[in-house]
């Protein structure tokens, strides 16, 4: 209920007040005076970020007076002060505080904001070592960004912005506002992830893709739009497994284990399979030249270089040391096997696909229970489930292989399978386990 006068008293105090750090910066005799001023300051800020919150009337007086612009500045001169006094800590909190409730709600204000604060104000916060400031900073982002100052990040120079809020985000110093910035505002940019994508090191990619994951369970409540995005970014991520499947080869030296690049791999994929888990993206991907048989291949290759030497790609049944446990690689011919089973989910021709490369068979050799790949033998009873649905052909596949000994019996009744013979022919059927008491 403030009249504006005070107000612009308050623009006086910090016109003067910029105008005296201003000849501090010049002469660092000045610096015993400063700490008084700075808390001055701060009071400031504290008055203005407490009259602005959920108060329109009095975000669009400040605004109009200039107040953006003058906080805006004296942030910048404290940037330029080398000296790590708490009052001039305070003075930058209390300023970033304000802002952010300037702007809530209120697109005027941050339209203002960021004219003043982009790129240079955000960059000089994002990467302060005051935990404090680089959370106020996420937050001011946060409410300033929409779709259309998202795609001036694209810029080589303001992508440093996007690049400094994932490294804020991985070194977990602030984790929700830089995880709303990510998931509301620059994943929406197919463009942006695909440049953030090859900045970025296989680390930050690793949390990148995490993040991709974090979204991509929140499909529920996504809009067309949204959709649309991800499927653009799923045909990216596509072509990244693609190309750098076989960088997981390098697991099975055992002095390999944090091999970087093939983690990336394994971050993929699991992408794959959380996208592959919805239709619409899922209708997308079981189109995407080459990856049905990209998966296949690799899954081929993992299951031989498990069989060729001891290795994280060895079949187990007993976990010997907490080391197996934690590979990166557990649960990687799971999710390759899951993959191939959503790729088929209703789908002829990709079930025809994997019949030509002589899957099904591979898919039966890795149905026994595995340490190394926990849930493999329920993601192979689902793969088979979808390579034979009106499948006659498949199904005919792996009956001829259970009469010809080529199949377990016993694997497939694992799976709820059985072969049974009706007039001549082989017929492959579910079967119902009875209960147990």
């Amino acid at each position: 209920m403030a009249d504006e006068n005070i107000f612009q008293s308050l623009l006086k105090i910090l016109t003067k007040a910029s105008s005296e750090i201003e000849l501090v910066c010049k002469d660092s005799t000045e610096l015993i005076t400063l700490d008084t001023c700075q808390l001055f300051i701060a009071e400031c800020f504290r008055c203005l970020r407490n009259a602005c919150v959920q108060c329109a009337k009095n975000q669009d007086i400040m605004r109009n007076l200039g107040l953006i612009e003058v906080s805006v500045h004296l942030m910048q001169l404290r940037h330029g002060l080398e000296v790590q006094q708490e009052s001039l800590l305070a003075v930058l909190r209390c300023s970033l505080q304000f802002l952010g409730n300037l702007a809530a709600g209120n697109g005027d204000s941050q339209n203002s904001i960021w004219k003043c604060a982009f790129p240079d104000l955000f960059l000089n916060c994002l990467n302060h070592h005051d935990k404090k400031i680089i959370t106020y900073c996420c937050m001011v982002l946060f409410t300033c960004l929409n779709s259309e100052k998202v795609r001036e990040l694209l810029e080589h120079k303001n992508l440093n912005i996007a690049l400094a809020v994932l490294n804020t985000y991985r070194k977990q110093l602030e984790s929700e506002w830089s995880f709303l910035i990510f998931t509301d505002h620059l994943l929406q940019c197919p463009e942006l992830v695909k440049v953030m994508y090859a900045k970025l090191s296989n680390q930050e990619r690793i949390t990148l893709l995490e993040l991709i994951m974090a979204k991509i369970s929140e499909n529920n409540s996504m809009t067309n739009d949204e959709m649309a995005v991800l499927l653009k970014d799923a045909e990216f991520f596509a072509s990244c497994f693609q190309e750098k499947c076989h960088d997981v080869l390098k697991l099975t030296s055992a002095t390999k284990t944090e091999d970087e690049e093939a983690i990336v791999t394994i971050r993929l994929l699991d992408v794959l399979c959380e996208m592959t888990s919805n239709n619409e993206q899922l209708e997308h991907l079981q189109t995407y030249p080459g990856l049905l048989e990209t998966t296949v291949d690799t899954l081929r290759l993992t299951h031989l270089a498990g069989k060729q030497t001891t290795n994280i790609f060895t079949a187990t049944h007993s976990v010997t040391g907490e080391a197996e446990i934690s590979h990166p690689a557990v649960g990687f011919k799971s999710h390759l096997i899951r993959l191939i089973g959503n790729l088929c989910y209703k789908n002829k021709e990709n079930q025809d696909k994997v019949y030509q490369l002589d899957g099904i068979p591979l898919i039966l050799d890795n149905c026994s229970i595995d340490d190394n790949n926990p849930f493999v033998n329920q993601w192979a009873v689902y793969a088979i489930r979808n390579l034979t649905e009106k499948n006659e052909r498949n199904q005919d596949v792996i009956a001829q292989m259970e009469q010809q000994g080529l199949a377990d019996n016993s694997a497939l009744k694992n799976m709820g399978l059985e072969i049974e013979k009706r007039d001549e022919m082989l017929v492959l059927k579910s079967v119902r386990k009875n209960p147990t008491s």
